[in-house]
């Protein structure tokens, strides 16, 4: 469990700390106080991002209000309430996701995921289904993919096979729309599923949904659509995306932008998971103890294979 100072005295917990790009420490930090809706966590696990964290880790994430350094990172946090304020006193005891937090002192909560304990709104975290231990760790990421697909057309392209573009898939699957063509340049991931672009010469998609984050396939993404055909950026771009207009125009192509998960999302991705319509095997493929995260991070950033690193945080103090 984490750390539970003496009456008074302020909490704090062990931390993932950017103290500037690629500078990364694991050090602890006092905790503001909980409040009557908060809840305080002991973390098992937390997922480390290689879209908006590796921007953080970086330097090259695109100004967001709060953004700077040091702070905590992540977002994709599992572990079991151990406390809560007296309007959340209900909660404790129960196994939950949460997205972060902002409680820390001296680092910003950006997005603050990634330490020992967690003090956040109960509103914030989602109970979590029994059984689904580290793999929780993907329920934002899945919420994400379910926000895209429930936002429009179901995908019949869908482009990149990381860890979204298989989320992307599967929940195509499992709300019962067909099986959409798969995009993958790297050969190691397509896994006998997705195909190389240029083994491809359909030009009549209707839906094409981007999970790679490369913002230079406007064009050649546009000149696949069918007319009035629609692309979805699922991903996380850092750079400016731009697209010629006469083939965008002759094809009276739509773009729409995936946004942040709601808390309907969530319950739709979970009734999928608890109706085993919805299966997270084979998504995690590594795994440290949050002891080495200054070794997690870099693979988690630059090893191909690596579809989701998570950190174990269980046997910190």
């Amino acid at each position: 469990m984490g750390v539970r100072p003496p009456e008074g005295d302020p909490m704090n917990t062990l931390a993932v700390v950017l103290e500037e790009p690629r500078q990364l420490a694991l050090r602890r930090l006092d905790l503001k106080p909980a409040g009557p809706d908060d809840v305080v966590v002991d973390v098992d696990w937390s997922g480390i991002s290689t879209g908006t964290e590796r921007l953080l880790w970086d330097g090259r994430m695109p100004h967001f209000p709060g953004l700077g350094y040091p702070l905590v990172p992540g977002y994709e946090s599992v572990g079991r309430v151990v406390e809560a304020g007296e309007n959340a006193r209900d909660r404790i005891g129960q196994r939950v996701f949460v997205p972060g937090s902002s409680h820390f002192i001296d680092a910003r909560g950006l997005f603050g995921g990634a330490a020992r304990t967690l003090i956040t709104p109960q509103a914030r975290t989602v109970t979590l289904p029994d059984g689904l231990e580290d793999q929780g760790v993907l329920l934002s990421l899945a919420a994400t993919a379910y926000h895209a697909i429930v936002g429009g057309t179901a995908p019949d392209l869908i482009v990149g096979y990381g860890t979204l573009g298989r989320l992307l898939l599967r929940i195509t699957e499992a709300m019962g729309h067909d099986k959409p063509v798969v995009w993958e340049t790297n050969a190691g991931r397509r896994n006998g599923v997705a195909i190389h672009p240029d083994a491809d010469d359909r030009r009549d998609y209707r839906s094409i949904y981007d999970a790679s984050g490369a913002e230079d396939l406007m064009d050649f993404l546009v000149a696949r659509l069918a007319r009035s055909g629609e692309i979805v950026l699922a991903g996380f771009y850092e750079a400016r995306l731009s697209f010629a207009f006469p083939m965008a125009f002759m094809k009276e192509a739509r773009f729409r932008i995936a946004a942040e998960f709601k808390p309907e999302d969530v319950a739709g991705v979970t009734d999928l998971i608890t109706s085993g319509r919805l299966s997270l095997d084979g998504l995690i493929t590594h795994r440290m103890a949050a002891t080495e995260a200054n070794d997690a991070y870099p693979v988690a950033f630059g090893e191909p294979d690596c579809l989701k690193m998570i950190l174990d945080w269980r046997n910190c103090a």
